[in-house]
């Protein structure tokens, strides 16, 4: 038998209650924050009112990338970058090597335990509303 480490419900939503009341401060800047397991499964997103098609659909790959990858989505697009190779090169279409998302790591054993996705700001500030989710989570 296995003993898994997962996010439970309740940190989730700490997370997106923290992420969503510094995201509400500013409603002309609309955006997309996405919440997914360890296989990139999606447990919670949400999207404010007047946010576009892209910054929806990269939120939930931002925070996919970072469960399946284990590392943040800048480092992940840092890595392939240094090594000349593309996101496409990984067969991988939900993938984006683009910052603006966080891995959830288990703080004693480093297990993934999930990524948390946010796109409709600048690149620097979806990933400081991210690190808002991650530190919510209370890990």
């Amino acid at each position: 038998m296995y003993d898994k480490p997962m996010l439970s419900l309740d940190q989730v939503r700490r997370a997106m209650d923290a992420m969503l009341e510094l995201a509400t401060k500013a409603p002309d800047h609309p955006l997309a924050i996405a919440i997914v397991d360890d296989q990139g499964g999606l447990v919670s997103y949400m999207k404010m009112d007047g946010c576009r098609v892209i910054p929806q659909r990269m939120a939930i790959r931002k925070a996919y990338t970072c469960a399946v990858t284990g590392q943040d989505s800048k480092a992940y697009a840092e890595r392939l970058a240094s090594q000349g190779r593309s996101v496409a090169e990984m067969g991988d279409p939900q993938l984006a090597a683009v910052q603006g998302g966080v891995v959830v790591l288990h703080p004693s054993t480093s297990v993934i335990l999930g990524g948390i996705g946010v796109s409709g700001l600048s690149a620097e500030d979806d990933e400081a509303l991210a690190r808002v989710g991650l530190e919510a989570l209370g890990l």
